[in-house]
């Protein structure tokens, strides 16, 4: 299953990202650690969002597949956080 892969997968991003979630820092470094924060929250939190969110969900799906990809799921990473306010 493609999700399964993105959630496990340990390629790199081009950026880590430093995020605060209920007051503690979240570090996220890899394709897996961001497809497991973007799709554990509960999908009400991302609903204002919910374009950028399946861009950036779909971004990593495609990089765990191809590690080449992960500048453009980085890239969509950014947007989404910096659109909800998390970086």
């Amino acid at each position: 299953m493609q999700h399964d892969r993105a959630s496990d997968s340990t390629t790199l991003l081009r950026a880590s990202f430093k995020i605060k979630l209920d007051g503690q820092p979240v570090i996220i470094a890899t394709v897996g650690q961001a497809y497991r924060f973007i799709t554990t929250l509960s999908p009400v939190e991302w609903m204002e969002y919910r374009s950028l969110h399946a861009e950036a969900k779909a971004a990593l799906e495609a990089a765990a597949e191809n590690g080449m990809l992960n500048i453009q799921a980085t890239q969509a990473l950014r947007t989404l956080f910096a659109r909800a306010g998390l970086l």
